[in-house]
């Protein structure tokens, strides 16, 4: 037997194979089957080539992934996993074999509609399809947005702007010791939010052979299973551990006739690497995009003659590993193999990037609660603002030693706020999701892995306080207004689809958010600076608002705003023209895709928000539409693994007018999981390959 594929009701792959080698082939060719044009797509990010065929709107990622040296790194990476652990080597090269394979016989029609063909894929490009994932996963923008918002309004404002905001991605996870469920063994559950892409980020796979038998939530393109996996004995899942772990130094450049220097910190200008790239572009012309390293690290914005607007000014990015060569692979064998937490434990003490809270939890009643990943020790100025690469201070001296954390009352919760991650982080995401699931825990004292949707699909919405509070004590309201503040004092605070109440705060809150943003005190902050147009998500006013809302709202120093007026106008503005419907009619489903959708199917109504436990976020005052939620969810049961259960926004295959294409979307909609099936018998054989 060389592989074996399988396939659940649910269209989800199950391979069996004699070696783990011939399983890394056998699940590369099984997703290239699957999922050929996102594995095109991502091909293209990692390489920044997207402008190729995706058009102009791509190219400012396409620049960022050339000026930060995405696939050089990858390449860099995995000559050093070739030189260091030889066997995990091998076994992502068999992976990429096994991609080529299925390319050469996939049939996707998104190929003819752009007449594209597949490439071919290296044995470092799964590595450069996690980094160009992940590269903005540490959020480093919100650098430039401190900067920013201090040039308008002081230093004192960073805090009130501090919080989960755009572009960043978090999850949620809660690990249940044996001694609070109903059979005595622990369940792990939780659900990660990312930006929902079509197909989904995501890839529901069973991997079986002699050496491990294995069920998690894979990523397209990367073999194996990093962040979310059952072994039948043990069973882990990551959050976002909100660390700062990337630094942005401004640079100081001058050209000379053999290229380009750099003013280093001794004082003495240092050669800088220099090359030029091309960048193709459908439908335009090409683009030259100038490549510049200096010792600190890439240049991702500006140059020797400063930002596109005039602005003396060049940053570098300086990020693990560009500087180790090490993107954490040497974990991805290990943890498959893994049989108790202590393996789980000794895997991750070689990952790197992302930075994750990490819970695992065995069949013997072994738990951990701890981060994973790289995070270097330089000083606090370095984790707050962009820093000058001239001044001395500014180095990397070491890596942090990774905190662990312990249970309370036999439960560990984690939803990007602060935790065991504090002292490697700056922002980290309000309590609310985090204290939400601890109290629904703390309700009952044994839960069944079946209980486990009911806290996925949790609507409640503690964030509302504050404006509320304002909305209590308004009055002299117009008649319109003032049943506008009962319905919404009256109002349950659960964001639910069908809530006529939740679409009436949603209309407020982004009414304010819009008069907020328009305050003299806040509208010169509305102009960014001249970065990359990938980079302004972070610096954007409006959204920065309406995630730090609360906090603004309750600020001892209002900056001369007056926030009850504020809010008085909202609701006399949303009294005047209400919403027809309710949150579901405007809060709808906005996935990502590499294409236009051409079914002319309606994107679903969701419940939740940004704050929720069913974190679907939309943008207040700017947007009702979600594109970030849970990119999936998942419940590992160690009583017994064919009790978990999992789901996606879409489904297992990424072929459109497959029957499992969205097959799973009813599921997630409702807050249902898949049952998770191991047992081979029970599966309708596919290949033998």
């Amino acid at each position: 037997m060389s592989a074996e594929t399988y396939r659940d009701a649910w269209g989800i792959p199950h391979l069996r194979a004699a070696t783990a080698g011939e399983l890394a082939r056998a699940q590369g060719r099984v997703t290239a089957r699957d999922r050929a044009w996102q594995l095109e797509v991502e091909r293209h990010r990692a390489q920044g080539t997207s402008a190729s065929f995706l058009g102009p709107g791509a190219l400012s990622w396409d620049r960022l992934a050339r000026r930060a040296r995405l696939a050089d790194t990858a390449r860099r990476c995995f000559a050093a996993l070739e030189d260091k652990d030889p066997e995990t080597a091998a076994w992502v090269r068999e992976y990429t074999d096994g991609v080529n394979e299925g390319l050469a016989a996939c049939d996707a029609p998104e190929f003819a509609r752009t007449g594209l063909a597949p490439g071919r894929w290296e044995p470092w490009t799964p590595l450069a399809v996690w980094l160009a994932t992940h590269i903005l996963f540490a959020g480093f923008p919100a650098k430039l947005w401190r900067e920013h918002i201090t040039a308008h309004l002081g230093p004192d404002a960073v805090a009130l702007f501090a919080t989960d905001g755009p572009g960043t991605a978090g999850s949620n996870g809660w690990l249940v010791s044996g001694e609070r469920t109903v059979t005595g063994h622990a369940i792990v559950a939780g659900d990660p939010h990312r930006f929902i892409e079509e197909p989904g980020v995501y890839q529901q796979i069973h991997l079986s052979c002699p050496e491990f038998d294995v069920v998690g939530l894979a990523v397209p393109g990367v073999p194996g299973i990093a962040h979310f996996g059952h072994t039948g004995t043990v069973a882990w899942a990551i959050t976002n551990a909100m660390a700062d772990y990337q630094d942005l130094y401004r640079e100081r450049l001058r050209r000379t006739g053999a290229g380009v220097e750099a003013l280093g910190p001794d004082g003495t200008w240092h050669r800088a690497a220099r090359h030029t790239e091309t960048i193709h572009v459908a439908g335009e012309d090409s683009v030259e995009v100038e490549v510049i390293e200096t010792d600190r690290g890439p240049v991702i914005a500006g140059g020797p003659e400063g930002l596109d607007d005039g602005t003396p000014a060049a940053l570098s990015l300086r990020y693990p590993p560009r500087v180790t060569a090490d993107l954490g692979f040497g974990a991805l064998l290990p943890l498959l193999r893994a049989r108790r937490v202590a393996d789980v434990d000794r895997a991750l003490d070689a990952w790197a990037e992302p930075v994750n809270v990490v819970q695992a939890a065995d069949t013997e009643g072994g738990m951990l609660h701890r981060v994973a990943g790289r995070v270097p020790v330089r000083a606090t100025a370095n984790r707050l603002r962009p820093v000058p690469a001239w001044e001395p201070g500014h180095e990397w001296t070491g890596w942090h030693t990774p905190p662990r954390a312990g249970l309370t009352d036999g439960i560990a919760v984690m939803a990007n706020q602060r935790g065991p991650a504090t002292p490697l982080g700056v922002e980290f995401a309000p309590p609310h999701r985090a204290d939400r699931i601890a109290a629904l825990l703390a309700g009952k004292e044994r839960w069944s892995a079946a209980d486990m949707p009911a806290l996925h699909t949790d609507t409640h919405l503690a964030s509302a306080g504050p404006l509320l509070d304002l909305v209590t004590a308004l009055d002299g309201l117009g008649p319109g207004a003032a049943a506008l503040r009962d319905r919404l004092l009256a109002w349950d605070r659960h964001m639910d689809a069908d809530s006529a109440g939740a679409a009436a705060y949603a209309a407020v809150r982004g009414a304010v958010v819009r008069h907020l943003a328009a305050h003299p005190a806040l509208a010169p902050a509305a102009v960014p600076p001249a970065y990359p147009e990938v980079l302004q998500p972070w610096l954007a006013l409006v959204p920065r608002i309406a995630y730090a809302l609360e906090h603004l709202l309750r600020a001892e120093d209002p900056y001369g705003i007056d926030r009850a007026e504020a809010v008085r106008a909202a609701l006399e503005e949303v009294a005047a023209e209400p919403p027809a419907g309710t949150w579901g009619d405007t809060h709808r489903l906005a996935p990502w895709r590499a294409l236009p959708d051409t079914s002319g199917s309606p994107e679903p109504g969701l419940s939740g928000d940004h704050d929720c436990v069913l974190c679907t976020s939309a943008v207040p005052g700017l947007t009702d539409r979600a594109a970030r939620g849970p990119a999936a969810r998942y419940v590992w049961d160690l009583a017994d693994r064919r009790r978990s259960g999992w789901v996606v926004p879409h489904g297992a295959s990424g072929v459109p007018g497959s029957p499992h294409h969205r097959d799973q979307q009813p599921l997630w909609l409702g807050g249902e999981l898949a049952p998770v099936v191991t047992d081979f018998d029970r599966l309708t054989k596919e290949t033998d390959d």
